[in-house]
């Protein structure tokens, strides 16, 4: 049984991870519930990495939650993309 990590966005700065371990539970065993925060302010960016037990769980919450609204919002829920590392000599340039 292989994980599946889903990105969960369009998130209420209000949600918590414990709210969305208990909603995704819904749908299926979560092993992790993690809403992204900015490192300086400390509030969250708005979206959050669900992770599933299975692919047939990612599935079904995927369907279930796609489009739900949750906290007056209508989350979008994707399967995650892998985060690409950013290099940090490539900076932006502002071209003058």
């Amino acid at each position: 049984m292989s994980m599946s990590k889903l990105y969960v966005g369009n998130l209420s700065y209000k949600a918590t991870d414990e709210g969305l371990f208990e909603l995704f539970s819904q749908a299926g065993t979560v092993a992790s519930a993690k809403i992204i925060v900015d490192k300086t302010s400390g509030r969250s960016k708005g979206f959050a990495f669900v992770e599933m037990n299975s692919q047939e769980e990612a599935e079904a919450a995927k369907e279930k939650f796609n489009n739900f609204t949750y906290m007056d919002r209508p989350l979008v829920v994707n399967d995650a993309k892998p985060q690409e590392r950013k290099n940090p000599r490539e900076r932006k340039r502002s071209n003058p």
